[in-house]
């Protein structure tokens, strides 16, 4: 089965982990698929000497290299591993997707065997977008699910936007929605209505289509 690993919002100071994660995961492995939320070191919580591009990054690189080394015991197809980053969370997501290494055939560990390079991403109001980084995108970036609220504040309403189109131009499939009345920070809650409060089963079908549900 394809395999997601949740990674939660938080301002990189604290994770939202029931309506960014848990709740997440649930829904998705309610759904045939199977789903893991990542609690990644915060560098921005009091007193953290923590890096987001250092340590939160080993953490979402070392938490997909693992689903990988252990997807046989967990039942997952390692070449339909990929991530779905909200917020602080999304910028983790956006950036592992971007960069990636093939992992090192000679590690002592197994897990540092295996690549960080994802089958597909889901970026959520994802934060830290900027031109510096929509321009790393080449045409072996992973296909992109893009979703926020166009309410959200700009840095992420109009440069996810910008995302897909150069992903477009580079090749990559992707999928853009984009809800109006919508702020930030909403991820999946009951109390959810109108349009945004069908994305985990839009994101269910974008899957399917991709065949990401069906395998090979």
């Amino acid at each position: 089965m394809a395999a997601v690993i949740v990674a939660p919002g938080g301002g990189h100071s604290l994770l939202s982990i029931d309506h960014e994660g848990y709740d997440v995961a649930k829904f998705l492995s309610g759904h045939g698929i199977a789903a893991f939320v990542l609690k990644y070191r915060l560098a921005k919580d009091k007193g953290s000497t923590y890096t987001v591009d250092g340590d939160e990054m080993n953490d979402m690189r070392r938490a997909i290299r693992t689903v990988k080394a252990r997807a046989a015991e967990w039942g997952v197809d390692p070449e339909r591993v990929g991530v779905m980053g909200f917020s602080a969370g999304g910028e983790l997501a956006v950036k592992a997707a971007l960069v990636y290494d093939p992992g090192n055939p000679s590690a002592a560990d197994p897990i540092d065997r295996q690549s960080s390079k994802l089958a597909f991403e889901a970026l959520m109001y994802p934060g830290g977008l900027s031109p510096e980084i929509i321009a790393k995108v080449t045409k072996d970036m992973a296909p992109g699910f893009l979703l926020c609220g166009a309410d959200d504040r700009e840095n992420i309403a109009q440069q996810l936007p910008l995302l897909f189109v150069a992903m477009r131009k580079a090749g990559v499939s992707a999928e853009l929605h984009e809800y109006a009345g919508v702020g930030h920070g909403f991820g999946l809650r009951l109390s959810q209505r109108g349009g945004v409060a069908e994305w985990p089963d839009v994101f269910v079908q974008w899957m399917d289509a991709k065949g990401f549900l069906r395998g090979k």
